[in-house]
């Protein structure tokens, strides 16, 4: 229940701005392999937008780690260190952990070797007091995010992709009822008793948040959030169009990158 609270950063409507904060360096376009300067790149992309599929490619093509809040934060609890506490007390005592110990964890975790040549954010920053506070952090050192990429399907698509999804528990192997489905179903209609996986025969499942009434809510969230976002990183934001074939997302991903 504690690590949920990061997922609920903030709730907060904020108000978009296109200039970054007064006195910080304006995000500045710098592709792989350009001089010393580290890759910092932010990856946004609703529930069921591909995320998944493509930053691993994006990982390999940087070789900068993705990194995610919810890790980030997991790993500096496990490790004790002075803000991981500060994170466990707050979370310990049923409190929300505020924007300063994530930005805090993130400092921190960027400071490590496999971050040399950049890093990719996944999951942060959620608004634009959160991305202010980034850029702040950023700027310590002289640097900027460089660039910003916002897979987009619409909603209608992504229902259709998170609605059908099922997995298998144990093991975490994904099925869906349309694109991908288990030998078992056949022509059936998807149900727990045609849905089973295909090593193990076991019952599949669908997560609770992938339902349609789920999924309205995340992205009603997600687009309040994101899109003021978009606006504030405007000069580095490159939109990618991920409702068509995975070649043609990981190039217009590669050619923003």
């Amino acid at each position: 229940m504690q690590l949920l609270t990061l997922l609920a950063l903030t709730a907060t409507t904020t108000t978009a701005f296109s200039r970054p904060p007064q006195g910080l360096r304006p995000p500045t376009r710098i592709h792989a392999g350009g001089g010393d300067a580290r890759q910092v790149v932010i990856l946004f992309g609703p529930p069921g937008s591909g995320k998944g599929t493509h930053a691993p490619k994006l990982v390999d093509k940087l070789g900068a780690p993705q990194l995610s809040t919810g890790d980030m934060l997991r790993a500096a609890v496990a490790a004790g260190s002075e803000v991981g506490q500060k994170a466990k007390a707050v979370m310990e005592a049923g409190g929300l952990v505020g924007d300063d110990i994530v930005v805090g964890i993130i400092r921190d975790r960027i400071e490590e070797s496999d971050c040399s040549k950049g890093f990719i954010l996944d999951g942060f920053p959620r608004t634009v007091d959160q991305a202010k506070m980034l850029d702040e952090c950023l700027a310590e050192k002289g640097e900027c995010v460089n660039a910003v990429v916002a897979l987009e399907v619409p909603d209608a698509v992504l229902t259709e992709r998170i609605c059908g999804r099922w997995v298998h528990k144990a093991s975490g192997r994904s099925y869906h009822a349309k694109f991908a489905p288990p030998k078992s179903l056949g022509g059936a209609a998807p149900s727990t008793e045609t849905m089973l996986d295909d090593e193990t025969n076991e019952p599949l499942m669908q997560r609770a948040d992938d339902t349609e009434e789920a999924l309205k809510t995340r992205l009603a969230g997600y687009h309040a959030q994101t899109v003021p976002i978009l606006e504030h990183y405007s000069t580095v934001v490159s939109r990618v169009d991920a409702n068509q074939g995975l070649d043609e997302v990981w190039a217009a991903i590669d050619k923003a990158t």
